[in-house]
């Protein structure tokens, strides 16, 4: 009998696991490539680059405001089914951007692509949980958002590479491409899904009141904030004058793919609550030595902002996991975790604009990574008094 098993770890996972983890590498690239494609895009339709650039707002506003709206919506018995139309979405989605006739159906298609994002995202880290043994949870989720760094880390410039010899369309070609082989393997080897207890809209909402979901959205939020805003300026802090910024951008992107696969076995050893606290200890000490380290020697930044990366990847893993946990009985869970990926949009956008309004203040570099480290131990704090509670 064949024993059909994840090879990218070494403890066995099934293979939907693996072919879950294939969409999340096309949503990862999906989800940043657009920015690369910007100065492609703009002079095919004749727009200014800053109303291209609204493109990236339209993916983000549709991944982190109507993924949530979809998830709640989706039927209790077709949870199966919803991640499936999810990802053929996302394809047919990207595949027609890249046959767009005009720039106004270009940017309605990019959200509708955010939007299948979020509930292909949402959906595939409840469902590769419940098709792991309980001792393998932590590894599953840990899989799902190591395919989403990888895509971020490796998709995109491969992306755009191609997107230079052959046109902006190429790039969203190539994620329709993954997705779709994603789509079909998981037509295969996707197994029936446990059905969630049917509710109406209004019972589903009630998890906004429950204190625990209120606290790991709370830290998702200040934690994106901290990370995800902070890697906004990751060039003017690091590569001033213009400097070669590549090595740095990469260092971040493969901290996040090794701290997000690395976190999977301790996560299934180790309490999600704790777990948690411990990462956003080492977000907090990688922001704060990265000025420290970088006024040292330019390329010692490179140690924190590995760190940082990985922190920033590999947190995600125990707060699904505490989601999964917390709403699992209540029957709620795949909307706490789309809930949960709109906390980290929302802190990203917070993120960037504060750190905007900083920079038109004239506050130094160095000043903007130590508030990023201080929102980083505010939510340390938040997280050490929910430990105790527990």
């Amino acid at each position: 009998m064949l024993d059909h098993t994840c090879p990218a770890l070494t403890t066995r996972l099934p293979p939907a696991v693996c072919l879950i983890a294939v969409g999340a590498f096309a949503l990862g690239m999906a989800s940043y490539v657009t920015a690369g494609l910007i100065p492609l895009i703009a002079p095919a339709f004749a727009v200014s680059l800053a109303l291209a650039a609204q493109l990236v707002t339209a993916f983000t506003l549709g991944y982190g405001l109507g993924s949530p709206l979809a998830v709640a919506l989706l039927p209790a018995r077709r949870q199966r089914a919803g991640l499936l139309l999810a990802l053929a979405v996302f394809v047919a989605a990207n595949g027609a951007s890249a046959l767009a006739g005009d720039f106004a159906s270009l940017m309605l298609l990019r959200a509708v692509a955010g939007i299948a994002s979020g509930v292909y995202l949402a959906l595939g880290i409840a469902a590769s949980a419940a098709v792991s043994t309980p001792g393998q949870q932590g590894k599953a989720i840990s899989m799902i958002m190591g395919g989403m760094a990888g895509g971020t880390v490796l998709g995109v410039p491969l992306s755009l590479l191609l997107a230079q010899q052959l046109g902006w369309a190429s790039a969203l070609w190539l994620v329709a491409l993954l997705g779709a082989l994603a789509l079909a393997g998981l037509c295969w080897k996707l197994p029936a899904l446990p059905a969630a207890p049917a509710m109406p809209l209004c019972r589903k909402l009630a998890l906004l009141a429950d204190g625990q979901v209120l606290t790991i959205l709370a830290v998702s939020l200040l934690a994106a904030i901290a990370s995800l805003g902070m890697y906004t300026f990751i060039a003017l802090l690091v590569a001033p004058g213009g400097a070669a910024v590549a090595p740095f951008l990469w260092a971040w992107g493969v901290g996040g793919v090794v701290g997000s696969v690395l976190v999977g076995p301790l996560a299934d050893r180790m309490a999600a609550p704790r777990l948690t606290l411990m990462i956003l200890l080492l977000l907090a000490l990688s922001l704060a030595a990265l000025p420290l380290a970088g006024a040292w020697h330019h390329y010692l930044a490179l140690l924190p902002i590995v760190l940082w990366g990985a922190a920033g990847w590999a947190l995600q893993v125990p707060q699904n996991q505490r989601l999964l946990a917390v709403r699992a009985k209540q029957g709620d869970v795949n909307l706490a975790i789309a809930l949960n990926e709109s906390a980290l949009y929302l802190g990203s956008a917070i993120g960037a604009a504060a750190g905007g309004l900083l920079l038109l203040l004239d506050w130094p570099m160095w000043m903007l990574a130590a508030s990023s480290a201080a929102v980083a131990s505010a939510a340390a704090l938040l997280q050490r008094r929910n430990l105790r509670r527990a």
